[in-house]
């Protein structure tokens, strides 16, 4: 989608793919875009297919995931607990590692042919039918912003 967006303006993908050279081309666009799950889906899709070769196994990606929740996990129990930084982590940061995590989903999830704008459509439905008075009757989420 991205590509063929930049085709059409005149700007050159290159011959032997991603160069390197449209980067903050990229940048600005991707800031403008809103994105959808499934614009999503189909620029990962586009991105492994053009400058990522193929696919991990998906055995691999579910590894690939399991790694960057632990990253995630570092930065908040650094960011939000009681683990100070070392250095190695201090160039870390939390939208980036969520980013990450949310790649490798997709990834696994154009692999399994999982439609995930339809899934997050019936997790909501699961949950509006499942939790609809369990968490307002929860006695443990009453006055916690005091």
């Amino acid at each position: 989608m991205i590509i063929d967006f930049m085709i059409s303006k005149g700007y050159e993908w290159g011959s032997g793919g991603y160069n390197g050279k449209n980067h903050a081309i990229l940048q600005k666009l991707f800031k403008s875009i809103v994105m959808t799950l499934q614009s999503a889906q189909q620029q990962v899709d586009q991105w492994i297919k053009t400058v990522g070769v193929r696919y991990f196994s998906e055995l691999t990606n579910m590894a690939v995931l399991t790694e960057e929740v632990g990253e995630l996990a570092r930065v908040m129990a650094r960011q939000f607990g009681d683990q100070s930084f070392k250095d190695s982590d201090k160039n870390k940061n939390l939208a980036d590692e969520m980013a990450d995590i949310l790649w490798v989903l997709i990834c696994l999830a154009n692999q399994t042919g999982v439609d995930l704008t339809d899934a997050l459509q019936k997790n909501f439905e699961k949950k509006n039918i499942r939790d609809a008075l369990r968490h307002q009757q929860n006695e443990k989420l009453k006055n916690k912003e005091e």
